[in-house]
């Protein structure tokens, strides 16, 4: 718990509003984040976006990039992300997609989970993606992308403020 409040604390520290799209972790994310009181402030919104359909209507992710690429993909969470840091009044977002179980999919394992963290920093936008594989059951697989996600968020922030990140 003591990391999950320094995440919070640097959120807060940097006033940074996060929005998220998550697709394995269905809003554990957010969910994880808010545990820590007064850390609403830090979040403007939290998207649970499964389906493919869910991920065009609300983040504008193609489905020529869903088809060509796949659900579980890097090129999917990074769209993913910056829908949602498009349409939210959000300064980092971070999004996933993966396979949580209990069967592997397309060939992918269980446990593999693409992320990509998107950052709006003096107009400009820049992103991180990483593709992690998680061992433990479904609800073990979500909980430790989550703690993943919000792990990320500080490292990559100070690598945006210190102009050591790719822009998207």
């Amino acid at each position: 718990m003591e990391w999950l409040e320094s995440v919070s604390r640097y959120l807060i520290d940097h006033e940074l509003k996060m929005a998220t799209a998550e697709s394995c972790t269905a809003g554990l994310i957010v969910s994880e984040l808010t545990r820590i009181p007064g850390n609403g402030q830090s979040v403007d919104c939290g998207l649970a976006v499964y389906s493919p359909e869910a991920k065009n209507r609300y983040l504008g992710v193609s489905f020529e990039l869903i088809e060509r690429h796949g659900l579980t993909s890097e090129a999917t969470s990074r769209a993913m992300a910056l829908g949602a840091l498009d349409n939210n009044n959000a300064d980092v977002a971070v999004a996933n997609t993966g396979i949580a179980g209990p069967e592997s999919h397309d060939g992918i394992p269980v446990g593999t989970v693409c992320f990509a963290w998107a950052f709006r920093h003096e107009g400009k936008v820049y992103l991180f993606t990483a593709t992690r594989r998680f061992s433990g059951d479904r609800d073990q697989v979500r909980l430790a992308a989550a703690h993943h996600a919000l792990e990320r968020i500080p490292a990559h922030h100070r690598a945006v403020r210190a102009g050591k990140a790719p822009p998207a």
